[in-house]
């Protein structure tokens, strides 16, 4: 599909598998009718949603590429790295993600205990409720519960007032350490992205020279550089370290559906180029697109 003479490509997106509120086969179904070419599901910590999408796409003219959206850290901090055309039949990395996924799992009774202690009448089924359809939960899901009970308007106000760093109801959860995830992604075939790298806090983290050393020494193929948590400065300087790094430049639209505004499908996209480096190395490390 072409919008305007340009293929869009949007390589960074969610469904109700993890955080999202579309189901896969409704994202592609959306992105067909914006005019998307292709798009990446990028679920947090689970591929479980690519086969009804790539299902989907091929009955929209829609290409569907595997994804990944991991739970890293770099020191103390969270990193999220976006992981392109992994083999879902490589033992390590299913073993990786499932332990993260069921660390996501036992800290939602803590979650609701804090919320509990600090007021809050909502109970893990609550939460659950929310979650009916997903296979990695996240504080999305006990925001969600937080608006269905009445506490709050929406996801926006859940996490600034009770869920986000520092609040009543935060907890961290297990994630795996930021090399060790390029690795793993290095040894299913895939392709390693730095997800939002300047957003949410991580500019102070992912610096220039640890971006380079993540180049150089980590296994890091690319930085997603065109996202809204990104300034129009930050993108250009961000652009300037990924050429001085030989680091892919993508961008993409981090759509929820309704679960978070100003992310429409496509706002933000990856050059041709790019799409064609990132299936380049995924054919070459013998990956599953």
């Amino acid at each position: 599909m072409v919008h305007n003479g340009l293929m869009v490509i949007d390589m960074h997106t969610h469904s109700n598998i993890s955080d999202g509120t579309d189901t896969p086969a409704q994202l592609v179904s959306a992105a067909a009718a914006s005019g998307i070419a292709v798009v990446a599901l990028c679920d947090h910590d689970t591929m479980d949603g690519v086969a009804a999408a790539q299902a989907a796409g091929a009955d929209t003219g829609v290409t569907v590429v595997r994804g990944i959206e991991m739970s890293t850290q770099l020191g103390d901090d969270t990193v999220h790295l976006l992981a392109y055309g992994c083999d879902p039949g490589n033992e390590a990395l299913a073993q990786a993600l499932a332990d993260v996924r069921e660390g996501r799992q036992q800290r939602v009774p803590r979650m609701v205990a804090a919320l509990r202690a600090a007021g809050v009448p909502i109970t893990v089924e609550d939460v659950m409720a929310q979650a009916a359809s997903c296979s990695t939960l996240g504080r999305p899901h006990v925001a969600d519960a937080l608006v269905a009970l009445g506490v709050v308007s929406d996801r926006r106000e859940a996490f600034d007032v009770w869920l986000n760093h520092g609040r009543p109801g935060y907890v961290g959860h297990l994630r795996i350490d930021l090399d060790r995830g390029t690795s793993l992604v290095h040894q299913a075939g895939g392709v390693c992205v730095l997800a939002h790298a300047w957003g949410r806090g991580t500019r102070s983290v992912l610096t220039p020279g640890v971006i380079a050393w993540l180049a150089e020494d980590a296994g890091l193929d690319g930085l997603e550089v065109d996202h809204n948590d990104h300034l129009r400065q930050e993108r250009t300087m961000l652009r300037a370290l990924a050429a001085a790094n030989d680091l892919i430049v993508t961008g993409g639209s981090d759509y929820h559906g309704t679960g978070k505004v100003n992310h429409a499908l496509g706002c933000h996209s990856t050059s041709q180029r790019s799409y064609q480096a990132i299936m380049a190395l995924i054919a070459e490390r013998g990956g599953c697109p």
